[in-house]
């Protein structure tokens, strides 16, 4: 479960949707696909048509991953802050009612403003 007091993910890059496929289709309703999928370091971020799914990777050979579900219908605000000249990455913070704040920060290739894009097609 993603700790909302501390909620950061750090440097994720774009990757191939079909690379977190596998792990998270499982566990899709009908209907649900990947819009978006970014990995950092082990962990993973996922935007479907219906949610974000984080994926926490945990222990050392990485067989055991924790997914927390955050549905757009949930979102209550977000902000966004593109790369600049000096600072390349760009961040997207978002508050979920009754449960906090989570900050994603992307590196500078990453297309944030499509991100947003999404996020607003479903929350607003």
């Amino acid at each position: 479960m993603i700790d909302f007091k501390n909620a950061s993910f750090a440097k994720l890059k774009p990757i191939p949707a079909g690379n977190w496929e596998p792990a998270v289709s499982p566990m899709f309703v009908s209907g649900e696909q990947i819009i978006e999928a970014f990995q950092g370091i082990r962990d993973g971020v996922i935007f479907t048509n219906k949610r974000i799914i984080s994926v926490n990777v945990q222990g050392v050979t990485g067989k055991k991953k924790d997914f927390t579900s955050l549905p757009y219908s949930k979102i209550q605000a977000f902000s966004v802050e593109t790369a600049g000249v000096f600072d390349l990455d760009s961040e997207l913070e978002l508050w979920f009612s009754g449960l906090g704040s989570v900050k994603f920060e992307f590196v500078s290739n990453a297309n944030v403003s499509a991100i947003c894009q999404t996020i607003g097609s479903f929350v607003l």
